[in-house]
Parts: C-alpha cells; sequence; structure tokens
C-alpha cells in the first residue's frame, strides 16, 4: 500500500466517525449536511443573488464530483 493510500483510509475513516458521532448527537448544525445548508442558506425563505449563486455553484461543483469519481469524466 501506498502512503497515499493510507492517507486517504485515514482521510475517509475520519470524516465517517465524525459524520457518524454527529448523526448521534442529533444537535442541529452538526452533519456535514446540515453545515452545508447553513452556508448556503437552504432554509432561508428569502434569498439573495449571492445565495443562489452559491447554491448555483455548489451544484455545479456537485455534478463535476460525480462525474469525476464515478465515470472518470473530466479529469485534468
Amino acid at each position: 500500500m501506498s502512503v497515499w493510500t493510507v492517507l486517504w483510509i485515514v482521510w475517509i475513516a475520519a470524516f465517517a466517525t465524525l459524520e457518524g458521532l454527529a448523526l448521534r448527537d442529533k444537535r442541529p448544525g452538526d452533519t456535514l449536511s446540515e453545515f452545508v445548508w447553513r452556508v448556503f442558506r437552504v432554509r432561508d425563505r428569502r434569498p439573495t443573488v449571492a445565495t443562489w449563486i452559491g447554491r448555483g455553484l455548489l451544484l455545479i461543483g456537485g455534478v463535476w464530483l460525480t462525474g469525476h469519481l464515478a465515470f472518470g469524466w473530466w479529469s485534468f
């Protein structure tokens, strides 16, 4: 196993541990989803133009990441 493989496994394990603890905790704002929703103001009733731009960038990034990881598209 390379050093990079070990580091990625450690990173994924750390994320899974943090998310698992946050899910168990049940406090608002502790999971990654809730954090992202707060940053991009998903619950706001009157989003601003800046909020919509941020959400658009988040969507574009998510589409890119999905295509990149699942299908190998858009590799640099």
